[in-house]
């Protein structure tokens, strides 16, 4: 794993963007991607995928583009994809059940390790064990898991990321609709549904 490089967040997030692109030239045997091509099928411009990818040294040969196998593993590395990463989900409602179900994490280098809950169950076709609060400290700890993702309701999505901190956590994907407070180092991704659908109905005519 190479050295973490000091890069603007919207070019990280850029970078899962390219990764999709890559993953689908890879699934249909292509071996070499030009800048236009591939910025065109990220959706964004050419200079701007050269200057999010110049942050990582020369990855392409003039005239030639990138090499599909070779960028895609060199982005791999930098998101943390080549190395199975453990995640916890607290919250286990409605949301969180369907994320659970989920099969996609795996396939992307994630691993949902745990769910936690103030009325913890078992849930048919899931093998994911949903454990009490309680147990939440000591399994963070002992598994050194670094990132969570969070769909408890609004009211107690702060209590319960205070004490995700201080176990250890380090990165949230929280669906909660509300705005967290933490700490600079802690890194969270809001993912509010009504306003995204909110987003959506100004395109509906």
């Amino acid at each position: 794993m190479p050295a973490k490089i000091d890069i603007p967040r919207k070019s990280i997030y850029r970078l899962s963007i390219y990764q999709r692109c890559l993953h689908r030239l890879r699934e249909n045997q292509v071996d070499t991607v030009s800048s236009a091509a591939l910025a065109k099928a990220a959706g964004v411009k050419s200079t701007q995928l050269r200057k999010d990818l110049a942050y990582f040294g020369q990855l392409g040969t003039r005239g030639l583009g990138y090499n599909v196998e070779a960028l895609s593993s060199t982005i791999g590395d930098v998101l943390g994809q080549n190395r199975l990463q453990s995640v916890i989900l607290v919250g286990v409602g409605n949301l969180g059940s369907a994320l659970l179900r989920y099969g996609g994490f795996r396939k992307e280098g994630f691993e949902v390790t745990a769910a936690f809950d103030l009325a913890p169950r078992k849930l048919p076709q899931l093998t994911v064990p949903i454990l009490p609060m309680s147990e939440m400290e000591s399994f963070i700890r002992r598994n050194n898991v670094k990132m969570a993702i969070l769909t408890v309701p609004a009211s107690g999505a702060q209590s319960v990321v205070n004490d995700m901190v201080r176990f250890g956590i380090q990165a949230i994907l929280n669906f909660s609709p509300t705005v967290l407070d933490v700490p600079e180092q802690v890194v969270v991704n809001s993912v509010d549904l009504a306003v995204e659908l909110e987003n959506l109905s100004y395109f509906i005519r």
